[in-house]
């Protein structure tokens, strides 16, 4: 939300400069995001008059122009602009003026013809994007006046970020009521005189839904068909980010950014018989102001005719009822509808207005008169017409006078608080936010506001004090209370510990959003059912992710994008896995370890060649971290297919038989599908399974020297390496204190499908030295073993 210094003084006087003004108002709650001047620095331009305007005699595009700044002086001023003409009040730069950008304007002689100085544009001056044309300034601007002064260009814009329980804050008079109650402790009432008939005409309105509770409209005749609105206006839309449309639409957004309070106009030749707030029907299609057709269904609230619908409401208005350069009678429409009326609508067709926002989070349904007698003043002013009566239609549920009253007890503001507030404290700051306060035995009680839609129980009321009171105001205490020791269970490795392991490895941390794009996690889990959001907050966020690997694969995508070429990350968080079990699905939240890594093996030095990241390297990294559990060796990598893993690079990892995991390198398609420029390999654990510590056990460090036996056997490709260490093992009776695999070649010499292992036994007895006779017969048995179960042979050469 944009506000403008000058706007929010209109208000409330403002002692405080914008700095403090912007530093005030985060302290409030209301959080200042950016503050930024309106124009860029410049000096040296005046409001000047066109004398005389005549075509160059010796360029076809230019045009002699004489202009005085004082009345009294002529300068001729060269200027390519097609809408310079005599009598237009200007912004001339003086010979000597410096604007945006270091631009200095000097003499200059331009075709033979003498310049002093130029006529600005919008954009030479840094307040706006137009260029094609000159600056057209208001004819009652006096002649010599600084145009920093004439145009306000001191100006500030605040940009203020209000929490979505704030919907009072989504406008400049709810910013200015806000801080007034913070600084001034005065309850702040927005005035406005009603303008008097010219007419009696009204339109037919029935309201068929509790969710639009009040609609007020007023029929304007004879308005100025293509009538501009006035500079200040525009330049004030501007400022707030609002592009000038037509006066009609101008004085619409200008009203809302002031008030709140969202209105729309129709052209009332273009209406049918009366107007009808109802559901959409099913199928119900509907083009809206951005040309596009949308189909609804029965959530929607929409604004008809008798032709149909006419505009979705409180989101946007439809094109068949717009005003055109033709419109000569308006409606204005200035209506309330509930946060249930909106919430979600415009997320579901891809939509994004100002006026859905200020729905959704709540507006006061007391508003709307004073909004349409506002919008009648400036619209009168700016295009003409005869304003006919205020029409104040309202549904079965209407909002009554008598509005809640909120308890506050003097003891829970001090429990709550940590320390007392003094009465009159208290009272002047509910009277802040409240037109009517009464004291009870206990404290008080305050009667809400209709704009206070966050106010509801006792704690918001204490909220209240604490914030407008400040924060920095609740003095420092120390906290008394019961220590309570935390439990550590062995049977378990502590996330802290996972997270240290990763980051030895090389990994960086991230933490992703647990809803993912749709889209993104069907081309990843085509088969798996997944779980979606009744309201997201956007349409690429409405389901629940299966896996960490969108977020790694996101985040992974934008690193190398960024110049980033090796990138290692993890993140653990949970997944939301829906398995359907006798016709009803159930939802499994699972606590999950997963990572991705891509680019080289190890960062860019000169003591070896770069190499590019494997299989093999990314399983030492998910080893490494398993070791933790004490019980690296019941772990198992077996071959295996996931559609999102490349076929002969993906495995599935067990631990104890029971599956914890995957691991493998990219599906080409994927790394096509997503854009990404090189491929990655992606692991994933469970951490409750993967992670479950095994018990300590004292082993006494044996005395006695071990003995090293090497062997080379040639086995079938298809052998893992988990089933021939479990094999030699068995066959090691206890001896084998480590097993080595030292290398694996294939080549000349070893059959097609095979490949041949260099073991490497150590043994080793706690209770005696070995001979090589015992040597002998461990590799004896381990040798007879291999053959006879992996029809493994021992190789010679």
């Amino acid at each position: 939300m944009k506000v403008t210094y000058r706007w929010l003084k209109e208000f409330t006087p403002l002692s405080a400069s914008p700095e403090e003004l912007a530093a005030q108002l985060t302290m409030a709650g209301l959080e200042v995001e950016s503050l930024h001047p309106v124009a860029p620095p410049f000096s040296g331009v005046v409001v000047g008059e066109v004398l005389d305007a005549k075509s160059h005699p010796d360029a076809e595009k230019l045009i002699l122009c004489q202009v005085t700044t004082d009345g009294t002086n002529r300068l001729q001023i060269v200027c390519g602009a097609k809408n310079v003409r005599a009598g237009l009040k200007v912004a001339v730069a003086m010979v000597g003026a410096r604007l945006p950008n270091e631009v200095l304007i000097k003499r200059a002689t331009l075709r033979g013809q003498e310049s002093n100085g130029m006529l600005c544009s919008a954009r030479e001056l840094g307040l706006g994007d137009e260029h094609d044309g000159i600056m057209e300034l208001a004819d009652a601007l006096p002649l010599n006046q600084n145009v920093r002064d004439a145009l306000d260009l001191d100006d500030c814009v605040l940009d203020v970020n209000a929490t979505p329980n704030r919907g009072d804050c989504m406008s400049v008079f709810g910013i200015a009521r806000d801080y007034s109650a913070a600084k001034e402790r005065r309850y702040l009432e927005y005035q406005v005189a009603p303008i008097a008939r010219g007419h009696d005409a009204v339109f037919p309105v029935s309201l068929e839904s509790p969710l639009c509770p009040v609609f007020v409209s007023r029929i304007i005749r004879g308005v100025r068909p293509n009538a501009q609105s006035p500079e200040w206006l525009r330049e004030r839309l501007r400022r707030v980010g609002i592009n000038s449309i037509s006066a009609i639409v101008d004085v619409t957004n200008y009203v809302m950014t002031e008030l709140g309070q969202p209105l729309h106009a129709y052209d009332v030749a273009k209406l049918t018989q009366g107007i009808a707030v109802r559901t959409a029907t099913p199928q119900e299609r509907i083009t809206l102001l951005d040309d596009k057709e949308y189909a609804l269904d029965p959530e929607f609230l929409v604004i008809a005719d008798a032709s149909g619908a006419i505009g979705l409401a409180g989101i946007m208005g439809g094109r068949r009822t717009a005003i055109s350069d033709s419109t000569t009678d308006v409606l204005l429409e200035s209506a309330h509808f509930t946060p249930e009326a909106v919430a979600g609508r415009a997320r579901r067709l891809g939509l994004f207005t100002d006026a859905a926002q200020r729905f959704e989070r709540g507006v006061d349904p007391g508003l709307a008169a004073k909004a349409i007698e506002r919008a009648t003043a400036l619209l009168t002013a700016c295009v003409g017409g005869a304003p006919g009566p205020v029409q104040v239609t309202r549904g079965v549920k209407a909002p009554q006078g008598d509005a809640q009253w909120v308890p506050l007890r003097r003891e829970r503001v001090t429990r709550i608080l940590g320390a007392p507030v003094p009465d009159d404290e208290v009272r002047a700051v509910l009277g802040a936010i409240s037109d009517r306060i009464e004291t009870t035995a206990d404290g008080w009680r305050a009667h809400r506001p209709s704009h206070r839609f966050d106010i509801q129980i006792e704690a918001d009321l204490i909220e209240e004090v604490a914030r407008l009171r400040g924060f920095d105001s609740i003095p420092e205490v120390h906290a008394v209370a019961q220590q309570i020791a935390g439990t550590a269970s062995e049977g378990q490795v502590s996330n802290d510990r996972v997270l240290t392991a990763m980051a030895d490895r090389g990994y960086r941390e991230i933490i992703s959003y647990a809803f993912v794009d749709p889209l993104m996690q069907q081309q990843l889990f085509p088969d798996t059912v997944t779980l979606k959001l009744a309201n997201p907050i956007s349409a690429d966020l409405s389901e629940m992710r299966v896996s960490l690997w969108p977020g790694l694969i996101n985040a992974c995508r934008e690193n190398l994008r960024r110049q980033q070429t090796r990138v290692r990350l993890f993140e653990i968080g949970n997944t939301f896995n829906v398995s359907e079990s006798a016709g009803t699905h159930e939802l499994q939240e699972i606590e999950t370890l997963a990572g991705i890594a891509t680019g080289t093996r190890w960062p860019q030095q000169w003591g070896s060649p770069s190499e590019p990241v494997d299989f093999f390297d990314v399983k030492a990294d998910v080893l490494e971290a398993l070791t933790l559990t004490g019980d690296v060796s019941s772990v198992r990598f077996e071959p295996d297919s996931l559609s999102i893993l490349r076929p002969g690079r993906a495995a599935r990892i067990s631990r104890d038989g029971k599956p914890i995991g995957w691991i493998g390198e990219i599906h080409p398609q994927v790394v096509k599908a997503l854009y990404l420029p090189t491929t990655a390999f992606l692991f994933e654990l469970e951490m409750q399974l993967a992670f479950r510590a095994k018990s300590l056990l004292f082993n006494k460090i044996s005395k006695y020297p071990s003995v090293r036996r090497d062997l080379a056997i040639v086995i079938d490709e298809s052998v893992p390496l988990a089933v021939l260490q479990e094999n030699v093992t068995v066959s090691a009776s206890g001896l084998l204190s480590e097993l080595r695999v030292f290398d694996v070649y294939r080549g000349p010499s070893i059959e097609t499908g095979r490949k041949s292992i260099a073991l490497g036994l150590i043994l080793q007895d706690s209770s005696r030295t070995l001979t090589d006779i015992d040597a002998d017969a461990v590799v004896t048995a381990v040798a007879t073993r291999l053959r006879d179960v992996l029809s493994a042979t021992i190789r010679d050469q």
